[in-house]
């Protein structure tokens, strides 16, 4: 080996670690069908899902309990929606 040579192969090797580490990220691929707004909007539908159930089993234990007063009454009660005074 020639001096020409050893001073060659720590360039080679810096030039290729560098094009490895410059290239792209580091790591497994990612499936295209978990990455995009289909995904996304697939993965909250599932999760509203999950959570009406859960409400809908938790409305049916507490439906087991009876009301102690289900008349509204004072400020309790819901006013009247309001309605446009005038249009132009």
């Amino acid at each position: 080996m020639t001096a020409q040579e050893a001073g060659a192969i720590p360039i080679m090797a810096g030039v290729i670690t560098a094009l490895l580490m410059g290239c792209g990220a580091v790591g497994t691929p990612i499936p295209p069908e978990r990455v995009g707004v289909n995904a996304t909007i697939e993965r909250q539908k599932t999760l509203d899902a999950l959570e009406e159930k859960r409400r809908k089993d938790a409305a049916g234990v507490e439906s087991t309990e009876p009301d102690p007063d289900s008349t509204l009454q004072g400020q309790d009660v819901n006013p009247p929606p309001l309605q446009p005074v005038g249009t132009r």
